[in-house]
């Protein structure tokens, strides 16, 4: 069978679907649009699917000739609430756009499927297509499983990609695979700073939640720096401040917000505590009061060492031989892929793809991000070869 021929057969489509998706996209967990295309595509192919999350999630299911294993592949869905600035002639028509490569994984998935379909009779057990909405937020993957997406068949391995540019140590066109723990859990923070407010003329009739900001800042990037060792990868960052409206009134409250990344549990509830112990601190020395929320939102991505071990051996037989890489250092963004890892064994991997646009990189994120879609080939070809040879052994 000449997997690589056929599947650099599928490029034509890849980009169409892409291109498509791109101009479409949708945010969250209600993805109408996004879906319906799925839909429709996966109709056109034969294959057969069913749909969660009021009609946004969508899962197929390829069958092959005999019973079996059945391997998951799962592609994320959703945009960013971002207006597009590449200038690409298929640029969202929406308020929002894919600048994290979403689109690029849904047309890999739609190509794997292609592909996979019209080859059922060269595998045993089952493929299940997951496209799920919602990973940038609140963690669609993590619903859908709630939802019984592992179930029905049960799901024994699950596979998934990310395209662009996460990590320095992938270069263009290649593919990096990670054993253990690959990208950190995300939590939220959130504090209300309470203090009197009073006339900026005379600071001593009030309780400043200003000043009480500043050093509650101070003390909590001192947890980082001063209370958890250099080598426990953790990050704590505050990205939002909101307080006053005038320039001679201190206000009656600030609210802080922000996002804790970690590896692990332990160093997660320390980072919990340690943050509250601070706003108490500064808060009772200035008589003030305060609010706190810590959500505990997607955990690490740790992939299973005998999935990645059987993906990376599979890759390095394969065309993709000279293009796979053993990343070394885990990173520290999150992703909701996650949540199936703590369910079923399996694997994640990064293909690196970014495209400049009028000749500068711009990272995930950012209005001006583009992938590379001559590069889409790769992610079907992995996902292919891989569930081939998975599925059969």
């Amino acid at each position: 069978m000449d997997i690589y021929g056929e599947v650099k057969g599928l490029t034509k489509d890849l980009k169409v679907w892409r291109r498509t998706l791109h101009r479409i996209p949708e945010l969250g967990l209600v993805l109408p649009k996004t879906s319906e295309y799925i839909c429709k595509e996966l109709d056109s192919m034969g294959i057969k699917y069913k749909r969660l999350l009021g009609g946004s999630g969508v899962v197929g299911i390829i069958e092959g000739t005999m019973e079996g294993k059945t391997l998951a592949i799962r592609a994320d869905m959703d945009g960013l609430p971002i207006k597009e600035e590449t200038g690409l002639e298929f640029s969202s028509l929406n308020e929002c756009m894919h600048a994290c490569g979403h689109d690029g994984h849904m047309a890999a998935l739609l190509g794997t499927a292609k592909f996979l379909n019209n080859n059922r009779n060269k595998f045993r057990g089952n493929v299940k297509l997951i496209f799920q909405p919602g990973e940038e937020y609140p963690g669609g993957a993590k619903k859908m499983i709630e939802e019984g997406v592992l179930e029905n068949p049960k799901v024994d391995r699950i596979i998934g990609a990310h395209m662009g540019q996460l990590s320095g140590e992938v270069k263009f066109g290649d593919i990096g695979v990670k054993y253990g723990p690959m990208m950190a859990s995300m939590d939220r923070f959130y504090i209300k700073l309470i203090g009197k407010g009073c006339h900026g003329a005379y600071p001593h009739l009030g309780i400043d939640p200003i000043v009480m900001a500043g050093q509650l800042i101070s003390l909590i990037q001192e947890i980082k720096s001063r209370e958890i060792a250099a080598t426990d990868p953790a990050v704590i960052s505050i990205c939002r401040i909101n307080g006053g409206f005038n320039q001679n009134i201190i206000p009656e409250k600030v609210e802080l917000e922000g996002t804790v990344r970690c590896l692990n549990k332990d160093t997660q509830l320390f980072i919990q505590d340690r943050i509250e112990k601070a706003i108490k601190s500064i808060v009772d020395f200035y008589g003030g009061d305060y609010e706190y929320e810590y959500e505990f939102k997607y955990p690490p991505v740790i992939n299973d060492s005998k999935t990645t071990e059987d993906f990376e051996r599979i890759i390095k037989e394969s065309r993709l031989k000279d293009n796979i890489i053993r990343i070394k250092e885990p990173l520290m963004g999150g992703e909701d892929m996650s949540y199936y890892l703590q369910q079923v064994p399996g694997t994640f991997f990064y293909l690196s793809n970014i495209k400049a646009v009028n000749g500068q990189k711009y990272d995930h994120h950012n209005s001006k991000f583009d992938i590379d879609e001559d590069e889409l080939w790769k992610v079907v070809y992995a996902f292919s070869i891989y569930a081939i040879n998975y599925l059969n052994s």
